[in-house]
């Protein structure tokens, strides 16, 4: 095996994911953000840190609904990436592995190949499903046959058989949801009851992150959420970043009048635990899908009968979705109810839901069979964009 070390970018909708396989990653905004205090400079992926006042930001987003849109933007972004600034790299001397959506459209899957080797002289590319390499990974630790991927992130949340280390494809499910319908939820709720936050989506999106859960009993919490006082023990305050002194809001418990603080703060009760339950009950916003435990189901109940219960021991959760506390109790407990009393069902939150396909990525490159995966930039003049369908399963 070579020294040459490789690049792995895991391309999420959100975030990238990206470093070289003997480092850790990097996680990095995969966009381009505009404030209201700092017009004339737009602030690509990590660049965000530097910027005084974060509220009012304006998101240009290279990702709509799950596909690779905006490629002016992308383009910005990975030029940021690959640069001294951020993670800088030389294609011609080290593979690369990037990850894509699963049943991505073809434009797209060629136009990735064709900017890596022809813009960015890239030696030998492997394009990839996050699903695959989360698989991969898991694979490696368990050496188990059958395993279910589950990823929850920003744009949908996919659910991905996999037998023998193959995509099961008449078993793979997509619910349209995930962190950015959470988000934009709580947006709207928020400036119904309380204040108008409609334009900050990052501020909003940080309160989501630090004071929501997933309800193990959603019609108990509704009722301990309409109790008073003392008695109600979810509702807290979230002090608002005010960019002077507090860079990132917090939760803290409720004040008495007389400690009355001068923080602006939103007040957080059911909305704690009603917003990540849209992962449960899509339809609960008008998306008429199923929620992700019945969607496991469905898709287990596609695959051949003998791999039913392999699937139902192997299930990994992994995405930016995955981090509410209790989200794995919960999918555990539905699925285990839906599921036959003579399965065992076992469920599994990836170490680190965010970098958990980067991690795969490494261990695909260790695999002596890695160089047979990619497409080199030899034969991609050779024979053109029809190889690189035939060669990558996306």
């Amino acid at each position: 095996m070579s020294e040459t070390p490789c690049y792995i970018l895991d391309n999420g909708g959100y975030t990238a994911k990206v470093g070289f396989s003997t480092t850790e990653p990097k996680i990095v905004p995969n966009c381009i953000m505009k404030a209201k205090s700092e017009r004339r400079r737009p602030f690509i992926g990590s660049q965000i840190d530097e910027c005084r006042d974060a509220s009012g930001l304006y998101y240009i987003l290279p990702f709509q609904k799950g596909f690779l849109v905006n490629w002016d933007t992308q383009k910005t972004v990975w030029d940021y990436i690959f640069s001294k600034e951020c993670c800088p790299v030389n294609f011609s001397e080290v593979p690369l592995i990037i990850t894509e959506p699963l049943f991505n459209f073809s434009s797209i899957q060629e136009a990735i190949t064709e900017i890596f080797f022809e813009e960015y002289e890239c030696q030998s590319l492997l394009r990839i499903n996050a699903t695959d390499l989360a698989e991969y990974h898991y694979r490696k630790l368990n050496s188990n046959e059958s395993t279910l991927v589950v990823d929850s992130g920003y744009s949908y949340t996919y659910i991905v058989p996999y037998i023998k280390g193959k995509k099961y494809k008449e078993g793979i499910r997509r619910i349209d949801v995930g962190g950015k319908v959470l988000t934009n939820h709580l947006k709207e709720i928020l400036s119904y009851r309380q204040l108008n936050v409609m334009d900050e989506t990052y501020v909003i999106n940080q309160v989501k992150e630090d004071s929501c859960f997933v309800s193990q009993d959603f019609m108990a919490d509704m009722e301990i959420a309409k109790k008073r006082g003392t008695e109600n023990t979810i509702v807290k305050d979230y002090v608002l970043p005010d960019y002077t002194t507090i860079r990132r809001g917090y939760l803290r418990e409720i004040v008495k009048p007389d400690e009355d603080l001068e923080q602006q703060t939103l007040r957080m009760n059911n909305e704690r635990f009603s917003i990540p339950e849209l992962l449960f009950h899509p339809s609960d916003v008008g998306i008429p899908q199923m929620g992700i435990p019945e969607a496991i189901i469905h898709s287990i109940d596609a695959c051949p009968e003998v791999n039913k219960e392999s699937l139902l021991e192997n299930i990994i959760l992994y995405g930016g979705c995955t981090l509410f506390p209790g989200f794995r109790d919960r999918v555990y407990s539905e699925v285990r109810a839906f599921a036959l009393d003579l399965y065992n069902v076992n469920v599994s939150l990836a170490d680190n839901p965010l970098t958990y396909p980067w991690e795969g990525g490494k261990d695909i490159f260790r695999d002596p069979e890695f160089y047979s995966l990619c497409m080199t930039k030899e034969e991609y003049e050779e024979e053109g964009k029809a190889l690189a369908f035939e060669r990558f399963d996306i």
